[in-house]
């Protein structure tokens, strides 16, 4: 059972990025006048409301046996939720308050990866050897799996918030069209994650070299980790 400690702390670090990421979306359409999640029992922190049997269940699963059954411990986890559900029409703004939804989520997950760096200082202070040794892992994977979240999905590509954000800020000849391109974007983003790294180019690790880890270097230094 030495995996047990490493498995809580992914667990519960991917549990918080996802829920808070759902959530988020949420909560910003209510704000906005979309009251949607809300009536459907979306607008939760109960994590079991956003549960997706593939992304929340499937993925996260697989990765944690691979990387127990290869290197004994847990690095890295990363899944998705069932998306809160958003009526775009009965925002105040429907075109401008789309952008904000969106941008919800990730927003959401980059704050909890600067609060993780943040508690860094407080927390390895406290308890035995033990506790130190899994609060850095779990604050460590707080920060590594909130910013993968926030940074795949600011990808522009739609369905992702990222796409709906630019389908949001072009002109409305160009963002409607574009907005369309959702179950195209969809095969594409599953195709670059299941065939690119066949063919020896691994998506996963292009977007922690160009993104989450420049983001990541800024949050350490802003929250004092040089």
């Amino acid at each position: 059972m030495d995996w047990l400690p490493d498995f809580a702390a992914a667990a519960l670090a991917a549990i918080l990025a996802i829920t808070l990421h759902e959530a988020a979306h949420g909560y910003a359409a209510l704000w906005l006048g979309d009251d949607t999640a809300k009536q459907m029992g979306r607008l939760s922190l109960n994590p079991i409301a956003h549960v997706d049997p593939v992304g929340t269940l499937l993925v996260p699963g697989l990765l944690l046996v691979s990387q127990l059954l290869t290197t004994g411990r847990v690095d890295v986890m990363f899944g998705w939720a069932r998306p809160v559900p958003v009526d775009v029409m009965r925002l105040r703004n429907p075109r401008f308050g789309m952008v904000l939804v969106a941008a919800a989520g990730p927003a959401i997950n980059i704050a909890i990866a600067t609060l993780a760096a943040l508690l860094i200082h407080p927390l390895l202070g406290l308890g035995s050897d033990n506790v130190q040794d899994w609060l850095r892992q779990f604050l460590f994977l707080s920060i590594l799996g909130n910013l993968v979240l926030a940074c795949f999905n600011l990808l522009p590509i739609p369905p992702l918030d990222g796409g709906r954000i630019l389908g949001g800020l072009l002109p409305p000849s160009i963002g409607i069209p574009f907005l369309q391109l959702e179950r195209v974007g969809l095969l594409l983003v599953l195709g670059a994650l299941l065939i690119l790294p066949v063919a020896g180019y691994d998506p996963f690790r292009w977007l922690v070299r160009t993104m989450v880890q420049p983001l990541g270097r800024v949050i350490l230094m802003l929250t004092g980790h040089g």
